[in-house]
């Protein structure tokens, strides 16, 4: 397969983050240094978690203060490095201006980190986390894809600042990855694109959209029902894994689909019923869509009419064939990656009983 070089050290965008937290553990575990960006250095409670991480594991980690949106902030971070791990992007649905505050962070933060690798000579890989919403938009364009099928080959064409415009980030940071890449020849871009990230965190408690989406379907507020809204769910740890061969991985090359499962919110929470449904209000039965549809916007302003008459009923699909061939990435099942994640939960005191 390959083999983790640690005889130069990595870097880390967001080491802080989600998914950042499974891929330090992998490259600490293997004895690696990893040069962790983060933007609050300086607080020792947002990186205990990574330093006990550290002390645990035969790897080192140093921190380094730095901000997406200052250009050479990434410079003394990215000293040395032979490969970098670009996860740092906004992950929210609620905001107030996306400009400012998803596409701006996003792809102004991947312009800056790719410049930098630019500079840096000793890079030779760079790993960027983008996301299969630059894949798609909505369901509506898995229906409309070949075969109905999402593939590394397609990009995400429907969505706009005014609609999905997380979506819209991700897009117009993946082609600026792609173009500050293709106009130099020394170091190789390798992209991932997981679908929803689930599973349990490296710390207890996390920021993740989708611990809020978890926490819902525990805490009553969908008892009455999910809506059968198709989605893609790939486990935090599998997504690491795949992350740490794209770096290390001779052969690794292009964009690669990352989902370990075509499921949606309803099938998702089932997941849990056998577990926990005699003890947490978990949805049981499907809410119409003529309903998510009259009510989804007064109960979440970023549910619109639009996003749910194109995402409603409609199943998601993607191939995941490229990840298994070329990364040696191993799924593990849905319901694994949902006990686990709500187990965590119940443990660090997301639900009052």
């Amino acid at each position: 397969m390959y083999e983790i070089n640690t005889s130069s050290p990595v870097m880390m965008t967001g080491a802080t983050g989600f998914v950042a937290g499974w891929i330090v553990k992998g490259l600490l575990d293997a004895g690696a240094t990893v040069q962790a960006a983060v933007r609050d250095a300086d607080n020792p409670q947002k990186t205990r978690h990574l330093r006990e991480m550290a002390d645990d594991s035969p790897g080192n980690i140093k921190f380094f203060k730095a901000d997406l949106l200052l250009p050479g902030s990434y410079s003394e971070a990215m000293q040395d490095c032979c490969v970098v791990f670009h996860t740092a992007s906004p992950f929210t649905s609620d905001v107030e201006d996306p400009q400012k505050e998803l596409v701006d962070p996003a792809q102004l933060g991947t312009r800056n980190v790719l410049e930098q690798a630019n500079e840096t000579d000793s890079v030779k890989r760079v790993v960027l986390t983008s996301s299969c919403a630059a894949i798609y938009g909505d369901n509506a364009d898995v229906a409309k894809a070949p075969g109905g099928v999402l593939t590394e080959e397609i990009w995400n064409t429907s969505s706009s600042l005014e609609h999905q415009a997380y979506s819209y980030s991700k897009t117009v940071a993946e082609k600026e990855a792609w173009k500050i890449a293709d106009a130099q020849d020394r170091w190789k871009l390798v992209v991932i694109n997981p679908s929803l990230v689930m599973g349990p965190g490296t710390r207890s408690k996390s920021t993740s959209e989708s611990f809020s989406l978890m926490k819902q379907m525990g805490d009553g507020s969908m008892k009455s029902g999910a809506p059968r809204w198709g989605i893609g769910v790939v486990d935090v740890r599998d997504l690491a894994q795949a992350h740490i061969a794209a770096a290390y991985h001779p052969e690794a090359t292009g964009r690669h689909i990352i989902s370990g499962s075509d499921t949606d919110f309803l099938k998702l929470a089932s997941c849990l019923l056998e577990k926990y449904g005699n003890n947490y209000p978990i949805p049981r039965k499907p809410i119409p869509k003529w309903m998510v549809w009259l009510l989804g916007p007064i109960l979440n302003k970023n549910m619109t009419r639009k996003a749910v008459s194109l995402n409603v009923n409609i199943p998601w699909k993607a191939d995941n064939s490229k990840s298994i061939r070329e990364l040696g990435v191993s799924y593990r099942p849905l319901k694994t990656t949902a006990e686990d994640m709500f187990q965590q939960m119940i443990d660090s005191g997301y639900f009052d009983k």
